[in-house]
């Protein structure tokens, strides 16, 4: 059963960045067209609506008060600032720049769960981490323009770090909060939260917008973005997040390159070569390896002694 749990929780945390990777290419084409604060609004107020109307034919559930306060917090650490200073950064850097801080995520996750969930910092991880960033980091120096510039490329390249550690909060300090409720209880709060927070900022960019004058193809864009790059992605990493550890669930991000490249190929805006094949076997060669680290409970369980130390180094 553990690993009927476990092969769901890959099989939706690679759902979710395989879309997070076809986001790239079409939220591109809709932040030429609109700001990103109206963009970030868009996904944040229209996830929101979804899964509020979904709850609506979902069994109820009754969510304690002290979770709530939770809940806002979470919302804050896992799409805010993760979302919110993501969009910034990537305002003020170079596209590459964004990419190269995101293969940061692992690492700071690792490092997170390890003072937080007491999980081991073990050789293998460290190795996964390692094998994958160097994978994706080959992908993106291939896939993009070197000479791309931003207007402040130190303080944009800082809002992206910090979206990433945002997010390794997120996924660490709040996995048991995660895990109590059904993904769709949780979304509808975390996107409400993010909504409320997030609105007295974008909402002059907003109203300035002409809805009625939006084309339809970048109706159907915004589409992708809200209910696919938002909305589905958020329910399958939670299925993922219930399943698997927090630096397993972050060492998906590097599979999000791999896609751009394949749609890269399949648009002709580049080729396949070997020099990519080796680049997306060692992303899945450094996931595999990072999956094959022994967590606490097991180190605790096979050793029969003492819990192993906050971010001490482990064999395995």
């Amino acid at each position: 059963m553990s690993n009927d749990k476990s092969l769901k929780g890959h099989a939706a945390i690679l759902a979710a960045n395989v879309m997070w990777g076809l986001n790239a290419p079409i939220g591109k084409a809709v932040l030429n067209e609109f700001s990103a604060l109206s963009v970030t609004t868009f996904r944040m107020v229209g996830a929101a609506a979804a899964f509020w109307i979904l709850s609506i034919f979902m069994p109820k559930e009754h969510v304690d008060h002290k979770d709530m306060l939770r809940l806002f917090f979470a919302a804050l650490f896992g799409i805010v600032l993760n979302q919110g200073m993501f969009v910034f950064g990537l305002s003020l850097t170079s596209p590459i720049d964004a990419s190269i801080v995101t293969t940061t995520s692992p690492i700071i996750t690792m490092i997170v769960a390890a003072i937080y969930l007491k999980e081991p910092v073990t050789n293998k991880k460290i190795v996964g981490i390692f094998i994958g960033a160097m994978g994706a980091l080959t992908l993106i120096l291939s896939n993009q323009n070197v000479n791309s510039g931003g207007s402040n490329n130190i303080l944009g390249d800082l809002f992206c770090l910090i979206a990433q550690f945002s997010f390794a909060i997120y996924l660490t300090v709040f996995k048991d909060l995660i895990g109590k409720y059904s993904p769709v209880t949780i979304s509808k709060w975390l996107f409400i939260y993010a909504s409320v927070c997030f609105i007295p900022f974008s909402y002059r960019d907003v109203t300035a917008i002409d809805f009625m004058a939006i084309p339809t193809d970048m109706l159907l864009q915004i589409g992708y973005v809200v209910l696919g790059a938002t909305f589905l992605t958020y329910i399958f990493l939670m299925i993922g997040q219930r399943a698997l550890r927090p630096t397993i669930v972050s060492m998906y991000n590097y599979v999000q390159p791999i896609v751009a490249s394949i749609v890269a190929v399949i648009m002709g805006m580049d080729t396949f070569g070997i020099k990519k094949g080796i680049a997306i076997g060692l992303v899945f060669l450094g996931v595999y390896i990072v999956t094959q680290s022994k967590s606490k409970a097991q180190l605790d369980g096979n050793g029969g002694g003492e819990p192993p130390q906050s971010g001490s180094m482990q064999k395995d």
